[in-house]
């Protein structure tokens, strides 16, 4: 992969810039978005009276900040010139910002201690594909790509930040905690929890964009929002041998292919189907020629359940039946099973108070609910921790086709920027109060 340098047109370089104002890189961007300042705001007059206040004037300065993070990407635990802008953003607006000891992301606490304290996360790292929207600030950074949502994600907590930082006062402590690699398992969340970042915090709090709700809506859910997902890996080996004589050695491209549509079905006799376990291959690399069985080979996939105590079980039965699968066939294997993230599991008081921002922030017609996913997200570690809850948050039109997540031509509608900041401004003032 080439990555583009991107420092010389790059505005958020600057360290010693105005982040947050019309020197640096939000207000090099707001003379690129006529009519920003008059975007709709879905909870606009909802209040508290600062945060109506600071929305109105700083609605164009959010969306700036999303679209300086879209244009410059970053991959996983790569996020430097990300967490020197958020560190430049936060520092303007009169905060302290702490770095996290992995070099990139950060924690930011707003409010006084002593009390109670609500973490508030977003992860900032983009993926490993090339951008196919056509929008004027499309990234700049060959093959790398914000097409999870992870700009929106960022820019909201920027947002809330900023609210925050207008508040006459605060019954507690926000903290603020931008995540590095939430894109590669187990994850990011791991090296913040190592960092005792969570050590005192009560409860957390995180949204995802969702293309499939529209904008001014939010999807919740107590219990399991996510699944877990483990990546397995099968090498497989053989003495190989001659087509015409299979019978003389070990048929590995047979013993493959008998794993490949094995082990699902064996998976699906051995575990209850109501925990929506679901083994997916993704990749399968053997031989060369087609007279010639070859000696090795590999299969890779993902392995995903919705139950976490199926998740804790699945490593020896995994072993056990790809063992008995070839133990007949003459084939030798070494298997890799890298658990990777557990499922977010929604604490249902923490729910509750999302779901009082959400209404409160936006009003009711903006509650929603929502399945849950077979994909994985690594803030299920924290709930493993403390009690917390993700939510899902609306960016379509509601025009148009869905624009799914991971995909080249993601985009999103930055009306759901307001709505994101106002529920978590709103979620975690309740929390703290509660």
């Amino acid at each position: 992969m080439t990555v583009v340098d991107s420092r010389g047109p790059d505005p958020g370089n600057s360290r010693g810039g105005r982040s947050s104002g019309g020197d640096g890189p939000a207000g090099a961007l707001l003379a690129e978005l006529p009519g920003a300042d008059a975007l709709e705001d879905p909870g606009a007059g909802r209040g508290p009276s600062w945060l109506d206040g600071w929305l109105a004037d700083g609605a164009a300065r959010v969306v700036a900040w999303r679209r300086r993070l879209h244009r410059y990407p970053e991959l996983s635990r790569a996020e430097h010139r990300t967490t020197a802008f958020l560190t430049d953003v936060l520092t303007d607006l009169g905060l302290r910002p702490r770095a996290l000891p992995t070099g990139t992301g950060l924690v930011c606490d707003i409010g006084p201690g002593g009390g109670r304290t609500v973490a508030l996360r977003a992860d900032i790292d983009a993926l490993p594909l090339s951008e196919n929207t056509g929008l004027p600030y499309s990234s700049t950074v060959d093959g790398v790509a914000h097409a999870c949502g992870h700009d929106a994600h960022t820019a909201v907590l920027l947002g809330v930040a900023a609210a925050l930082a207008q508040a006459p006062a605060l019954p507690g402590r926000v903290r603020l905690v931008f995540q590095p690699a939430e894109e590669v398992m187990p994850g990011g969340a791991l090296d913040v929890l190592a960092s005792g970042v969570l050590d005192g915090v009560d409860r957390i709090f995180g949204l995802h964009c969702d293309p499939r709700l529209p904008v001014g809506q939010v999807g919740t859910r107590v219990g399991p929002i996510t699944s877990a997902a483990d990546l397995l890996e099968v090498r497989f080996n053989s003495p190989g041998g001659h087509t015409s004589r299979p019978h003389l050695t070990g048929d590995l491209v047979h013993a493959m292919g008998t794993v490949i549509t094995g082990l699902p079905t064996l998976l699906s006799r051995r575990i209850d189907p109501r925990t929506g376990t679901v083994l997916t291959w993704g990749a399968v690399h053997a031989g060369e020629a087609p007279n010639a069985i070859p000696q090795d080979g590999a299969l890779t996939g993902t392995l995903r359940t919705a139950d976490r105590d199926t998740w804790a079980n699945l490593d020896p039965l995994v072993h056990e039946l790809v063992d008995a699968l070839l133990a007949p066939l003459g084939v030798g294997f070494d298997l890799k099973h890298r658990r990777g993230v557990p499922p977010v599991v929604n604490d249902p008081e923490s729910t509750e108070l999302f779901r009082a921002g959400i209404s409160g922030g936006v009003g009711e017609s903006a509650l929603a609910g929502t399945p849950q996913s077979s994909g994985g997200e690594d803030f299920g570690w924290y709930l493993e921790h403390i009690p917390g809850s993700f939510a899902r948050l609306g960016v379509h039109s509601g025009s148009g086709r869905v624009r799914d997540l991971h995909q080249p031509t993601f985009a999103l509608d930055e009306r759901a920027l307001l709505v994101g900041v106002r529920v978590m401004v709103r979620t975690a003032l309740l929390a703290l109060e509660r």
